[in-house]
């Protein structure tokens, strides 16, 4: 290799290094992580096969980190999660944040088409997990992941409990009450192509505290998470003031 490419290549390496936060004892292993198949000498010095092991590692410390966090859900929801925690949609998203498409190695034809593909930037996310994995081990690669899929964890779990809040809510007014919940609206306000709805829930005569959400059935979704911590005794997760 000419030693100005070779300048070129170390140059990428660095700043890609410093974008992901991890130094590689084994460069070479990130340098075939960024490289795609039409920048690839031949299709064995691509990111494919690193891309296989990596998608193996991200999920089996996505899995581990589900099975511990919900001991209450049973394998269909744990595989609901994680289809969503480790879609391609979230890896590319994960690229994105790093910034991976700007130290790729593409061929001249793909590197001259503009934007990066978000089909491709989810394969090097998965194949720099690879190679975090063959440099540093198990414990570093856990540790690499986890700096991603811990926020989405929470935001999956976070918004499958507030998609429950109303046959939560329904469950324990009929237990503790012996009533069912009902949903008022009591405001709405923006033009007609963007409302916001103010709504809250009502049981035998009590209103628990309103919520504000847009459309109608977010904001029955967040009254019934009020009126849940307020039967809880706990602080308003949507105070509508």
């Amino acid at each position: 290799m000419p030693f100005q490419e070779l300048t070129v290549v170390r140059t990428i390496l660095d700043e890609c290094q410093e974008a992901i936060g991890y130094q590689f004892t084994r460069p070479e292993f990130l340098r075939a992580a960024l490289t795609h198949t039409s920048g690839a000498n031949t299709r064995a010095a691509s990111n494919e096969r690193l891309e296989f092991l990596g998608d193996s590692v991200l999920g089996l410390v996505t899995c581990e980190q589900l099975f511990l966090r919900f001991p209450d859900y049973q394998e269909g929801d744990l595989t609901k999660v994680k289809s969503v925690v480790v879609s391609r949609k979230t890896c590319a998203a994960f690229s994105q944040e790093i910034g991976l498409g700007d130290f790729l190695f593409l061929g001249k034809g793909v590197s001259a088409c503009g934007e990066i593909p978000s089909n491709m930037l989810a394969d090097v996310f998965e194949a720099l997990v690879a190679a975090v994995f063959l440099d540093g081990g198990w414990d570093v690669a856990k540790a690499f992941v986890l700096r991603f899929i811990e926020p989405e964890i929470e935001r999956v779990a976070r918004d499958a409990v507030e998609a429950n809040s109303k046959s939560q809510l329904q469950h324990v007014v009929q237990r503790q009450y012996g009533g069912t919940p009902r949903y008022y609206l009591l405001d709405e306000q923006g033009p007609d192509h963007d409302k916001c709805f103010k709504v809250a829930a009502d049981v035998d005569g009590h209103r628990f505290p309103p919520a504000w959400g847009r459309p109608k059935k977010e904001a029955e979704l967040k009254a019934a998470l009020n009126a849940l911590a307020e039967i809880d005794g706990e602080p308003l997760p949507h105070p509508s003031n």
